[in-house]
């Protein structure tokens, strides 16, 4: 599997649809927006849109994650949580292929 929910991610994603009354075909597509010296950037929404030709799909937890298949291959093995603490509420996306801060080799990191 290319992406995954945790647990916790995914039950805050099935409130969201659910209290924003979306449509009961919504899933979170991850897109792959840039990279550089802090690592992959990455957006999460919501959509309803997927193509079979072009979007890999994935399901966890009763929760749909849409990817563009030429972005599987970054995201292999990529893990989508939840945190909610005192200093930081929202969804974390952990790929070990991609970790923060190795995005250029010229950065001295």
């Amino acid at each position: 599997m290319a992406i995954a929910f945790t647990k916790r991610a995914a039950e805050e994603v099935k409130k969201i649809i659910e209290s924003q009354n979306l449509d009961p075909n919504t899933f979170v597509r991850t897109v792959i927006v840039g990279g550089g010296c802090s690592g992959m950037q990455y957006t999460l929404g919501f959509d309803t849109k997927y193509d079979p030709l072009v979007d890999a799909r994935y399901e966890e937890d009763g929760v749909a994650i849409v990817a563009d298949k030429k972005f599987a291959l970054f995201l292999d093995g990529t893990k989508i949580d939840f945190v909610d603490t005192p200093s930081a509420k929202g969804f974390s996306i952990d790929n070990p292929k991609f970790p923060a801060g190795a995005g250029c080799a010229g950065c001295g990191h």
